[in-house]
């Protein structure tokens, strides 16, 4: 959302780069910040008069096949790391949005289409290079510097720049059914949001869905789309959706497509450039359909009054949780593991003057699924373990530094 001029920009090219610029920075007293992706509605990838060590050049990756391994540059979006593992029959958890940068998506969690399979991005995180403050260049994992390995597992960017990750990968020599469907919400939103909550609950972890509302340009009404996932061939995919399938979805993308494909299903929704905003929540399942409805609303209502919104989208994740769980909330610095789900609020519009207004307006969404859960923890009886359930750090708009990796 926000708009910077910086001052210079410096492309970096190894980490000795980076230590250079840091500690030129730190010597003239400079502003800096640093650009991974670029995946970023804040500003957070740019700095107002100020300098932006931009890692967009280091975009390599190595795989070593043997040992399932995988290091990756920390200016590589996760097209370049799912096309390199992709050649060796190989995949990991990456984003749903290919060219979101690794650096930021790792630092903050990371949540894919495998993580019902093997968890989240930080799961199979084996170790950094990271630049320090004061210009040091460190290794960090589970045997070296372990508590730094700690922190950036979760609060990465509140830590220093990674220059290099290292990746457990794993086996992907099968292709995968994926795609979209999209279904007007004014009649088939109770039937998509029931098949969300059935497919979690019976799912082995190799089935997922996303569902998102939004208004397409070729409706007169919001939208229901459902991007959907199964680790399995075109006759698998359609037997486990069948009831997906059988609410005649208006347009059908579903195909058989190599899994380092998927990962871009989404790109058109989130393309770089213009005035958008996201915002973080959770909710629990099963989801309530007269929830979703009464955010549509809200939806209807931002549609109505602020121009070039209709871009505007919600997104709630149906992922499997259950490996994701097994490891302790205190393992790492990410501490909002549990069985909820997340919601992710990205408001889109045309116009300076409605910066305020649209963020007032995702912060209340915010506040509404809040209320949501806390309905819903009343309801289940308070379970103690509801009152630990934050915000996934990654969809907060405003949970970024202006040493943030973008």
């Amino acid at each position: 959302m926000l708009r910077k001029r910086q001052g210079a920009v410096i492309y970096v090219g190894s980490a000795a780069d980076i230590s250079a610029a840091i500690l030129l920075c730190r010597k003239h007293v400079i502003a800096f910040s640093v650009a991974g992706g670029k995946h970023s509605s804040t500003g957070a990838a740019s700095s107002d008069g100020g300098l932006v060590i931009d890692l967009g050049k280091m975009r390599k990756v190595d795989v070593d096949a043997a040992s399932k391994t995988i290091k990756v540059q920390g200016g590589c979006i996760w097209q370049d790391v799912d096309e390199a593992a992709a050649k060796h029959d190989l995949a990991m958890v990456g984003g749903t949005v290919n060219h979101t940068g690794v650096g930021g998506l790792t630092l903050g969690g990371g949540y894919g289409w495998l993580s019902g399979r093997h968890g989240l991005t930080i799961d199979g995180l084996l170790k950094v290079q990271i630049v320090l403050a004061d210009g040091s260049i460190k290794t960090a994992s589970e045997d070296e510097n372990a508590d730094l390995f700690w922190a950036v597992r979760g609060a990465g960017h509140c830590f220093g720049v990674v220059s290099e990750f290292t990746f457990r990968v794993h086996d992907q020599k099968n292709p995968v059914w994926a795609g979209q469907m999209i279904f007007p919400a004014s009649t088939k939103l109770d039937g998509v949001i029931a098949f969300g909550n059935n497919l979690v609950k019976t799912t082995s972890g190799d089935s997922a869905m996303v569902l998102g509302v939004t208004s397409p340009p070729f409706l007169n009404e919001p939208a229901v789309v459902a991007t959907v996932f199964h680790n399995g061939n075109k006759e698998q995919g359609e037997r486990v959706f069948k009831e997906l399938i059988d609410l005649e979805p208006l347009k059908n993308t579903t195909e058989q497509r190599p899994y380092c494909e998927i990962n871009g299903m989404m790109n058109h929704a989130v393309g770089y450039g213009g005035r958008k905003f996201s915002k973080g929540a959770c909710f629990m399942l099963p989801l309530s359909a007269d929830f979703v409805r009464s955010l549509i609303v809200d939806l209807q209502k931002l549609y109505a009054t602020v121009p070039g919104s209709k871009k505007s989208i919600l997104l709630f994740e149906f992922f499997k949780p259950e490996v994701w769980c097994k490891v302790p909330n205190d393992a790492m610095a990410f501490n909002n593991r549990g069985v909820h789900q997340n919601l992710m609020i990205g408001p889109f519009w045309t116009e300076a003057e409605d910066d305020q207004a649209v963020k007032l307006w995702a912060k209340q969404m915010a506040k509404k699924a809040r209320l949501e859960l806390e309905r819903v923890k009343i309801e289940a009886g308070n379970p103690k373990w509801m009152d630990s359930i934050g915000e996934y750090g990654n969809y907060d708009g405003e949970c970024s530094t202006k040493y943030h990796h973008a």
